[in-house]
This record gives structure tokens, sequence and C-alpha cells, in this order.
């Protein structure tokens, strides 16, 4: 099995008339992930590349094309809308690709999503996406870098999650699922949600978590870990050499205080459970030695 997203995922792409949307939702096809419907407002009625359907808003795409699942490539400004416009035609996954969406457009969604009456998922933004090996891709990962297998990848570094997907592939240790969940403040899904998906997929036998400086996310992991997960797991934490107070890379890895510190992470982390590497070339090993 696989979490998310699978076989029988209907995607719906978001801005696909777009150059960043034509040029992932190709890539996306050729993966073998059904693309059913386009949206882009004012262009509704169009045939994207003389196959997908064009539809000015969501809910007419959900309800011309049965669409249960959305990924997102519009522009920063209009992203948060994007969101709002999936959630109220009932998709989920949403998946958001945007990057340097406004945090304060990101708290209100995060609002917006807990009030709604069903539970929706949403992946990112500033994520590259998710990826079910074999299966279905909604998102921007190389598709090479993974194989199907039954350890679930889970991170905040969306480079990491394909670099790390490489090593266990190479390896010859296959993922079910492979899942960036964002490097910003506020994201739709953090760790905790992310883990339990993996926990109760009877076919993910072992979890990969990828994690990094700043916040408290870790943390809240490691104590869903402690009482939840019995799986194996391992992880590796990013940014150990980064100075306090000084932003690396995503706006969320920002240390402000002992508890984003790498070395703390590592160490509630370990006293849950997880075995630690101390750099992504050793999550392969720790992985096999968290299995047995």
């Amino acid at each position: 099995m696989s979490i998310l997203i699978d076989e029988n995922t209907r995607l719906l792409v978001q801005g696909i008339t777009g150059s960043e949307g034509t040029f992932h939702a190709k890539a996306c096809i050729e993966y073998g992930t059904n693309v059913v419907a386009g949206c882009t407002p004012g262009k509704g009625g169009q045939m994207w590349e003389s196959k997908v359907p064009v539809f000015n808003g969501a809910r007419e795409a959900v309800k011309e094309t049965g669409a249960n699942a959305s990924i997102i490539f519009v522009p920063a400004a209009l992203a948060a809308d994007a969101i709002f416009e999936a959630a109220d035609a009932g998709i989920s996954p949403i998946v958001c690709i945007t990057e340097g969406i406004p945090t304060s457009d990101m708290i209100a969604v995060k609002h917006y999503l807990r009030d709604k009456d069903k539970d929706i998922c949403l992946i990112g933004p500033n994520c590259p996406g998710v990826l079910s090996p074999g299966k279905c891709k909604a998102g921007i990962m190389p598709t090479d870098a993974t194989a199907p297998g039954k350890v679930g990848l889970c991170s905040r570094s969306g480079t990491l999650t394909y670099e790390i997907a490489a090593m266990l592939t190479e390896a010859g240790i296959g993922q079910s699922t492979c899942v960036g969940l964002g490097g910003d403040p506020i994201i739709g899904t953090p760790f905790v949600k992310a883990l339990e998906l993996f926990n109760n997929d009877p076919e993910t036998e072992a979890i990969v978590m990828i994690g990094e400086i700043g916040g408290t996310a870790e943390q809240a992991a490691a104590e869903y870990i402690k009482a939840n997960v019995k799986k194996p797991m391992a992880s590796f934490i990013a940014g150990s050499a980064a100075p306090p107070g000084r932003r690396m890379g995503h706006a969320g890895a920002i240390v402000t205080g002992t508890a984003g510190l790498a070395s703390e992470k590592k160490r509630i982390l370990a006293e849950a459970g997880v075995k630690i590497a101390e750099s992504p070339a050793d999550i392969p090993a720790k992985i096999k030695e968290a299995m047995g």
C-alpha cells in the first residue's frame, strides 16, 4: 500500500496552463499518474495538450471528472485562494508546491482547514510533493530516485527527500511513499500527521524521518513516536553546524532557542527509540539496523 496517493488517484492540476504547471503535469503523466483535469480561471473549456480538460474552478473540475487530489502550481500571491478553492471542492490531499506564500496567508489557510467539516490533508507549501513509487506522482521529485518498497519517508527538506530516497534505492530499500512536507514555518501536515498515516499503513514496515533545525516539530514527533509507533525508525536532522539565529535555506530553519538545535532534536528522538544518522549517507544502514 501507500499513503495519500496511489493508482486510484485522479489528479487535478491547478495552474496547469502555466509553464511550471505544464512541465510538471507532463512529468506526472509520463510516470503514470492519472491527471484528469486542469484548472485556470478564465481558461475553462480548453483542452490542455489536447488531452486534459481545463476548468475555471476546482468545484467544476471535481463534478465533471471525479478529481480526488490536487497539485498547485500557482503564484504565491494567489496560492492561498487556490488552496481554499480545492478545499471547498472537497479535495484531499491538496499538494501545494508554491514557495514564498506570505505567512499571514498560511495562518488563514490553517484556520480555514481546521474549521472545515471534512478532514482535508494539505501537503506543503514550499515542498516537492508526494510520490508513491510505481503508483502515482503528485509533485516534482525525480522518479528515478525512488523504487517501490516498504519504507515510508517524510522530510521537511525538499532536496533531502529525494536525495535520501535515492540512497535508500541504491541500497536496495524501496519506499511505500515519499512525502516532502515543506520547509515553511506554517505547513499543512506536520511530522505527527505524516507519522500517523505511515503508522496506520499495514504495508509500511519502517519509517525514515528527515528533520532540520528550527521549531519543535521533531519534539512533537518524538512524543507521538514514543506513545504510538512500534515500527522501526531512523532519522537525520539537518543543520548541525548552523549558527544560532541565522536562517539556513528554509524559512522555518531558524534556531531561536535550545529546542531548535539539531543536538536537542537528535537527543529526544533517540530517547523515543529512533536510530539517529549523523549524515544522510548513514540513513540506509540505520534503517537496516532498526529493522534488524
